[in-house]
């Protein structure tokens, strides 16, 4: 006999509907945006079970509150990256934003509160400063020092608004009056400087007074002009000259304005940061700091005048994501003593960061600080480095008082810091780590009552944090830190859950097709440096065009990101079929299954994995996803083309690697894995057999993982996929070596590049690449979010929602819960086991204006889906 599902709705959720203020585009802080018709969102907070949207009203006014659009109700269940209702903005225009929505069952809400956005300069003819550049003896070699760049100006009455528009060649911090302006790390970050150089908008109207004002600049070299890359790398890739572009502008209140440039009335000076490295780090001289120097009345007598160089404004783009910022700060849990007597301080977590010390002591003396990410034999591992010296120092200015000092432009990966000739006795407080990233906001959560997958969960968590630093790396620590595509390609579904990484990824695209466009290709990292081998295309690598447009759109519902990267992803795939004989891509340079735990530590592309089939499998997955692309934008005969072309490579790859029965020519878990799941099989007697030999093949390998970065994140969704949950909870919750919960058991507190970057008996591995903080193998999160917990998008944004979370690995409860662009959703269900037999609870909340697709392991008569509102199903378990 079988208990019928029980249905509950949350009755604190009755009431009318309500609307959050609206955003604009993927904007957290919307001031100096880039677009001039900005797409609209807004979430509807309702209590009405079921509630859905059947029309909105849109109110767009002007700073006096004038209204100068006004819809009406349109009749639309949009409610995600909706039309610019309005006419298109110019520069610096501000306007205010208000939605009322109404729903299917008659019920209106009020206005939303009202939203505000302000342009930047949208042209490059609104741009007139130049380009101030110390002179040439004061920057000294790559990653030298930090000139200083001062200026006073006046301020001749009440202001009503200023805004300060800046950038540089190069890494700079602005002061106004002595006073830091914004909050940005690493500004103005790292784009393709060739092609698009970002630049901030600040409100500095609070920081002006009447009368004598004065502004100033620090500039280091970042990653303009110093060392990028590895085997040596390369210094002076954008250029030879570090430069400021600043243009204040002020509005008075009798509505006079005028403006304040980067021009040759700038004067520079050497300043206390005498060497700044993003890879070895910074030197600071506390001696040398100008007291006053960005303060009006400093005498400037002495500085040399700024040098004003060519720049191009037309480069020049405003953010359409948040910047890098100090996002949180980390006490040391321990204080170690290392094998010759050092002094170690552990933070108990890996992270992307530097340090900030408060420190007393003489004039002259020099405190250094040294990172690393793991200790070997009680010392820090500085061999997973590189050529990354990853030492900050510090010399006091001895007044007599505490100095407090972080670095300003660099960032190490690390969790344990040696410090070096401390004065007297270090306290508690005395040091800390900063924890720096870009400031995405968090949307997903994953928990369950398995506790190493909690912390591997964590673990994905944090190196995300650790590499999302302006673009999205593959290490925060050794000398690389670049873009690489494959890494991104593999992550973008679980990086999409976590955070609301959409506006940081769509700019990293922009560079990705300037990069393509220009090199005929896209290349293996962005932004393209030309080190150790050429731009040449690589499977799984250069699909990233492809797939992180569709992640993208699958997970925000943004089907603009398609349109702007569209004629890349054509670029793409028809590059590549291009060099296919008969549809397979069997010439050419492949990564293949990168770092496959059987590759030998010095050979991480060796894998097991016949790169002719991994490339194969690839272009038939991107050009099923340029078809379906193709189809949504209204390209039809493109459409229809690249279906063509999808199926003409699947047959290939059938006819190459697939007997008919099902068993492929390479026997491996990712051979099996992409076949499975890009669908590259013919019938249910193929996957039958197929799904089969992968789960032999898992058992013949005890249930350890044998993939590398490509097969890594389709493993266990291919074997849900031929119903082997089982298979599937065994390799995921297995601790031995190599497995996802082998590092957790070893300590980690970051995803490793490698499944064994630290052997059993606590040494590194001996291999050139050996990070401990790499989030390509964290891809799997993504599995446990939608198949674990069961919460997973069914349409683009999540605008239905598909509900079925798969129980097992003797796991007693899970969830995870997301802020979808529609609002908070949930899954979270219980096992409870009795003599009688094991009973499923599943809650599901949905939010308004969605409904959820469900499909739960319980007997009984359940509904296909369900809409907003908060439900709750309990039934006897049906595996």
């Amino acid at each position: 006999m079988t208990t019928a599902p029980v249905l509950h709705v949350d009755p604190s959720r009755a009431g009318s509907p309500r609307v959050e203020p609206p955003r604009f585009e993927h904007h957290r802080e919307p001031l100096g945006i880039g677009e001039s018709a900005p797409r609209l969102s807004w979430t509807v907070l309702a209590g009405l079970p079921g509630w859905l949207q059947r029309a909105y009203e849109i109110e767009i006014a002007d700073e006096s509150g004038t209204v100068l659009t006004a819809t009406g109700a349109v009749e639309s269940e949009r409610s995600v990256l909706v039309p610019w209702p309005g006419a298109e903005l110019g520069s610096r225009e501000r306007r205010g934003v208000r939605v009322r929505v109404h729903g299917h069952d008659g019920s209106a809400s009020d206005w939303s509160p009202w939203s505000w956005a302000e342009t930047g300069l949208l042209e490059a003819a609104s741009w007139h400063a130049g380009a101030a550049a110390p002179p040439p003896e004061l920057l000294g070699a790559p990653d030298g020092p930090a000139p200083l760049l001062r200026r006073d100006f006046a301020v001749r009455g009440p202001v009503a608004s200023a805004r300060l528009y800046v950038t540089a060649h190069g890494l700079y911090e602005v002061e106004i009056n002595g006073t830091a302006v914004g909050d940005d790390v690493l500004a103005p970050g790292w784009t393709s400087y060739g092609h698009r150089l970002r630049y901030r908008t600040h409100d500095v109207t609070a920081l002006l007074r009447e009368g004598a004002n004065a502004v100033g600049a620090t500039l280091a070299d970042g990653w303009y002009r110093g060392r990028l890359g590895f085997l040596g790398g390369k210094t002076g890739v954008y250029g030879d000259r570090t430069a400021l572009v600043a243009q204040l502008e002020i509005t008075y209140a009798d509505g006079t304005a005028e403006r304040v440039v980067t021009d040759g009335g700038w004067r520079c000076a050497s300043g206390p940061v005498t060497a700044a490295s993003l890879y070895d780090g910074e030197a600071h001289d506390a001696r040398l700091l100008p007291d006053g120097w960005s303060s009006p009345g400093f005498d400037d007598g002495a500085w040399l005048p700024a040098d004003v160089l060519d720049h191009d404004p037309a480069l020049l783009v405003a953010p359409t994501g948040p910047p890098v910022r100090r996002t949180g700060t980390l006490a040391p849990v321990e204080v170690l003593t290392g094998p010759d007597g050092e002094t170690i301080l552990d933070f108990g977590q890996n992270i992307s960061g530097r340090l900030r010390i408060r420190v007393q002591g003489p004039a002259g003396h020099t405190v250094s600080l040294r990172h690393a990410e793991v200790l070997e034999g009680g010392a820090l591992s500085l061999r997973p480095l590189r050529d990354a010296a990853a030492l900050d120092r510090y010399t006091l200015r001895g007044d007599g008082s505490a100095e407090e000092w972080e670095p300003r432009f660099t960032v190490h990966g690390f969790r344990y810091a040696q410090v070096i000739d401390w004065p007297g006795e270090l306290e508690p407080g005395d040091v800390e780590a900063v924890v720096c990233h870009t400031d995405m906001r968090r949307t997903g959560a994953f928990t369950c009552s398995d506790p190493l997958l909690n912390r591997l969960h964590e673990n994905v968590l944090w190196s995300m944090r650790g590499n999302f630093v302006d673009i999205p790396t593959d290490c925060p620590q050794r000398d690389e830190r670049l873009g690489w595509t494959g890494d991104i390609q593999v992550f973008a579904p679980a990086a999409s859950f976590l955070y609301d990484c959409a506006g940081m990824l769509s700019s990293w695209l922009a560079d990705l097709s300037a990069e393509q466009a220009e090199v005929g290709t896209v290349p293996h990292y962005v932004p393209w440096i030309d080190l150790l081998f050429p731009a040449e295309p690589a499977a799984a690598w250069g699909d990233a065009a492809v797939i992180v447009p569709w992640v993208l759109h699958q997970r925000f519902g943004d089907l603009g990101v398609l349109r702007a990267q569209y004629a890349g992803m054509k670029a793409w795939v028809d590059q590549v079929a291009a060099l296919t004989r008969k549809n397979l891509w069997d010439e050419g340079f492949q990564f293949g299954d990168w770092l496959d735990p059987a590759s030998p530590p010095d050979q991480p592309g060796r894998s097991l994995t016949d790169h002719v089939l991994v490339a194969t499998a690839y272009h038939a997955w991107s050009a099923r996803i340029l078809a379906d692309t193709a189809r949504l934008l209204g390209h039809d005969e493109d459409a229809e083309r690249y279906a063509e072309l999808a199926s003409a490579v699947r047959a290939a790859f059938r006819d190459e690697f697939v007997t008919p029965s099902g068993r492929l020519a390479c026997d491996t878990q990712t051979a099996y894995a992409l076949a499975l799941h890009l669908d590259l099989l013919e019938g249910p007697g193929q996957r039958e057999r197929a799904g089969r030999r992968l789960v032999e093949l898992v058992a013949r390998d005890d249930h350890r993982i044998a993939t590398g970065f490509v097969g890594t994140p389709l493993v266990c969704d291919a074997l849900a996929s031929v119903g082997a949950h089982d298979t599937a909870y065994r390799l995921l919750t297995q601790r031995e070596c190599p497995s996802w919960l082998y590092p957790v058991t070893m300590g980690a507190t970051t995803v490793w590049e490698r499944w064994d970057s630290l052997l059993p008996d606590g040494s590194v591995n001996p291999g050139e690449m050996t990070s401990f903080n790499h989030y390509a193998l964290g891809a799997v999160a993504d599995f446990l979010h939608r198949t674990v917990a069961g919460l997973a998008p069914a349409a683009p944004g999540y605008r239905r929602l598909r509900v079925a979370p798969r129980p097992g690995g003797g796991l007693t409860h899970a969830s995870a819960e997301l802020h979808t662009p529609y609002g908070p959703a949930s899954v979270a269900w219980t096992m409870v086991r009795t003599v009688a037999g094991e009973t499923l609870t599943v809650t599901v909340t949905v939010p308004p204006g969605t409904v959820a697709e469900l499909d739960l392991p319980c007997e009984g008569d359940l509904p296909e889906e369900v809409g907003a509102g908060t439900h709750t199903f309990t039934g006897p378990y049906r595996p």
